[in-house]
């Protein structure tokens, strides 16, 4: 449930020792459903076989700007003509200066300008050598790339193939599908929308080494997140600890207590267009927190508890659509109606907590302030999360032709 299922990417492969993590990046996007034509430069097929690719991608891989043409397959006019979206990665110091001065010298170059007139989206992930990347021309060519509507993903810092540590490593190929699918996402219906979304289980410190927590894993909230991308929102993601990688094109503000969730969401939300308040927020917390690790004596150990606010019953945010979770045990709709009354919600979404936690599945009931509920059975939380923001299209749109 992305973006990519049926979209045809041109993957553009230059030569770099990163070469052959394009192979991983071309199978991601073929496994997520995208077709893929893979464009290599002369020197890229020194570090890797084309061969690689194809039995990744299934398809012919391009080396050769003189290479024949057919009634069907008419070389780069017919790569550009079809192209949803370009993709260079690893994108050398040489393919960056060629692509920022507009020069067609090889296959990728010139399908890079017969695309460009027709609006295809252009993604670049560089990667090379540290000195390299910081030198004023490069900054300048991605600069100047940027400044035409590319999206550049990374380098990233560590080590290199020099044996130096610094930036120019090629960026993970999850966080290079993230970047396609953002910029995929761009003119979607949320286009120009700002949704803040929470994600995760607060933590509630007794001392410096222990807390009080909860089961969430946070998978959900950073779903949603990722579905409102795709349709092209702008997402604040608050977020508590997870072992989740980062969501590509949102901004994240780390928190970890209710405190600090419920001043993140004051200070993100107010003016927003959505708030899906997806975390699941400690109701208590330690009244004092011990400045040093508690001992173990024979005596039982009490702590005294205090409540913690209710965010979305104490946050003000006109105008804003509020979505909120009943993460229930027993009750579900009877707590969740409760909630969306008490919590002045405009949908709530209410699932069994013990199944839903820390699972990548989830089955929900959607209950919407005019009455209306939509039950979704068990499916991917990223299904669910496509599901929620298609509803959340469809209200926002509904208000702009009210209020029209």
């Amino acid at each position: 449930m992305s973006n990519l299922p049926g979209k045809r990417i041109v993957l553009g492969v230059s030569g770099g020792i990163a070469a052959y993590k394009a192979v991983d990046l071309a199978s991601k996007l073929v496994q997520a459903g995208a077709t893929v034509n893979v464009i290599m430069t002369r020197s890229a097929t020194e570090f890797i076989m084309p061969l690689s690719f194809e039995a990744i991608t299934k398809h012919p891989v391009h080396v050769d700007v003189f290479e024949g043409w057919s009634e069907d397959a008419k070389g780069h006019i017919t790569l550009a003509d079809e192209a949803d979206l370009i993709i260079v990665a690893p994108a050398t110091a040489n393919t960056i200066a060629k692509l920022a001065f507009g020069m067609a010298d090889d296959m990728l170059t010139v399908t890079h300008l017969s695309a460009t007139p027709r609006g295809v989206p252009l993604v670049i992930a560089p990667a090379m050598e540290h000195h390299m990347y910081i030198h004023p021309a490069t900054q300048a060519n991605l600069e100047t790339l940027r400044s035409r509507g590319a999206w550049i993903v990374g380098p990233e810092h560590g080590h290199l193939a020099s044996g130096a540590v610094g930036t120019g490593r090629l960026s993970s190929p999850d966080r290079i599908v993230g970047a396609i699918r953002q910029a995929l996402g761009a003119g979607g219906p949320l286009m120009d929308r700002h949704i803040v979304i929470s994600a995760g289980a607060t933590r509630e410190s007794i001392d410096p080494i222990r807390i009080l927590t909860n089961r969430s894993t946070g998978k959900m909230g950073y779903a949603i997140a990722q579905a409102a991308i795709d349709a092209g929102a702008q997402v604040t993601l608050i977020s508590t600890p997870t072992n989740l990688p980062e969501v590509a094109g949102a901004t994240h503000v780390a928190v970890e207590s209710a405190i600090e969730l419920r001043d993140a969401v004051q200070n993100t939300a107010v003016g927003a267009d959505v708030l899906v308040m997806a975390a699941a927020v400690a109701d208590y917390r330690p009244v004092e927190v011990a400045t040093d690790k508690i001992k173990k004596t024979d005596d039982d150990l009490a702590i005294q508890l205090t409540r913690n606010p209710d965010i979305l019953a104490t946050v003000e945010t006109p105008g804003t659509l509020r979505v909120g979770f009943a993460a229930e045990t027993r009750d579900h709709q009877e707590h969740a109606l409760g909630k969306l009354e008490r919590k002045n919600l405009d949908i709530i979404i209410a699932n069994d907590a013990r199944q839903a936690m820390g699972s990548d599945d989830n089955e929900v009931a959607l209950y919407y302030r005019d009455g209306r509920v939509d039950t979704l059975s068990l499916v991917s939380k990223t299904e669910v999360a496509a599901q929620i923001v298609e509803r959340i299209v469809e209200i926002l749109s509904l208000r702009s032709m009210t209020s029209s």
